[in-house]
């Protein structure tokens, strides 16, 4: 019998096909997200990027449906002992995961055991501080965080007369430009997508009124709901005066109306500053990013906006050498010009100071006006009532305000009704969640 020469041999090391190849095997970490269309391919890009920059890990990303979706679907593998080794979770539902102590594992307490460095001072203190626990530890990894801007159609303000480098910035201005819009013939001047996200609650912190008590349940479990103030009730019914008119037309839950203004549809809408990548991508006029319009007679408006988007968690029960992958993954995405690039591409906000400095110095934001606004909403002094929003049952709360105000833009319900109603309703799910979470957070 012939022997293999040592070149074949060396070969076949290397691909991996003599005897078992266990020592070239790679380590999966399994990710759960939510991202479609363009941010879908960003990330997958993501992942193709790491594994190329080392041979011992290998993310493998596996798109599960919206967040609500995929974050059922991680609570149901948890409890038949094969969930992923990282969720993405949008930021409503952080409280929920708080609560969940023994599903999770910190992410500050991941990158220590794998001993790599990690410096929490050194992410956007607005995104960072959403994620820490009171103790000052780094619950999860702030991946792909938004915030609530204005996106308008140059194209479409040409075109009624108004000026494309001065958007509205007020409330009053936006349904005057609305106006414009329809006598032009515009049959969708203004939509918005995520209605409780950015009228009720970015809306509340720009106005620098509560959303909820105890400082919109940073402070603990037994918040209340507060969303039914006269400023509320005055912005909610404008908005219905606005749908009668046909100045304001509803596109759905969620961030349906997105596709309505990429599309040239509509041409005006408040919604993600992550929005951003998929204008640029695929919509076929010129547009523009504006601050969230604001309400100029209310003192110290406009304040700053909230978080929005998500942040990866670490799921518990994993082996050790798997977590050290966790943490690798985590720090590659950190590196300045990782980070850089991903806000540049997405329109999420910078992960850390390094890449909004390394973003400023590149003249990315001078070669592409209004792509700082959401950063500049988000770096403005916080108050009390500003700080964000968390709240048990969030999710549940969001559905409810969505209901609610369906009813404000069908004409069915007076803004006042629906908002009283949205937040009994609302408070009954917050004492749901705090009998069930009692003493654990």
């Amino acid at each position: 019998m012939r022997l293999p020469s040592l070149r074949s041999i060396s070969l076949a090391i290397a691909l991996g096909t003599l005897g078992t190849g266990s020592a070239l095997a790679q380590t999966e970490i399994q990710w759960w997200h939510s991202m479609g269309g363009a941010l879908g391919e960003w990330v997958n890009d993501l992942a193709k990027d790491f594994n190329a920059s080392q041979k011992e890990y290998k993310i493998v990303p596996t798109f599960k449906g919206s967040y609500d979706e995929s974050m059922t679907a991680a609570i149901a593998a948890f409890r038949a002992g094969n969930a992923p080794h990282v969720l993405q979770v949008f930021e409503v539902g952080t409280a929920t995961m708080m609560a969940s102590k023994g599903a999770i594992v910190p992410v500050g307490e991941v990158m220590k055991k794998a001993g790599v460095t990690f410096d929490a001072n050194a992410y956007v203190p607005a995104v960072a501080g959403y994620y820490t626990a009171p103790n000052g530890q780094m619950l999860s990894f702030p991946f792909n965080s938004s915030t609530t801007v204005f996106h308008y159609n140059k194209d479409a303000f040409k075109a009624a007369g108004l000026d494309p480098n001065s958007p509205p910035k007020t409330w009053p201005e936006v349904a005057l430009a609305a106006g414009k819009l329809k006598a032009a013939g515009h049959k969708c001047p203004f939509t918005t997508s995520w209605v409780s996200w950015t009228q009720l609650e970015s809306f509340s912190a720009w106005h620098n009124t509560e959303f909820a008590t105890k400082g919109n349940g940073m402070r603990g479990i037994d918040a209340r709901l507060s969303f039914n103030s006269p400023l509320h009730v005055r912005h909610i019914e404008n908005l219905g005066n606005m749908a009668k008119q046909g100045l304001f037309v509803y596109k759905g839950r969620g961030n349906a109306a997105d596709a309505t203004f990429v599309s040239g549809e509509c041409a005006m809408t408040t919604g993600s500053s992550a929005l951003y990548g998929n204008i640029k991508r695929n919509a076929k006029f010129e547009s523009g990013i504006s601050t969230l319009p604001y309400y100029p007679d209310v003192p110290g408006a406009p304040q700053n906006t909230v978080i929005g988007g998500a942040s990866l968690w670490v799921m518990a029960g994993k082996k050790e050498n798997e977590y050290k992958g966790v943490a690798q993954f985590f720090a590659h995405l950190s590196k300045a010009e990782e980070a850089a690039k991903s806000h540049q591409r997405t329109g999420y906000l910078p992960l850390t100071k390094a890449s909004y400095e390394l973003t400023e110095k590149a003249g990315f934001y001078k070669q592409n006006p209004g792509t700082d606004v959401s950063v500049e909403q988000m770096i403005r002094k916080t108050t009390d009532k500003s700080r964000g929003i968390r709240l048990g049952n969030f999710v549940q709360i969001r559905t409810i305000n969505d209901e609610e105000l369906e009813q404000v833009w069908a004409g069915k319900k007076s803004a006042k009704e629906a908002l009283d109603t949205a937040v009994k309703r609302g408070n009954e799910q917050l004492e749901r969640f705090q009998k069930a979470n009692q003493g654990k957070m």
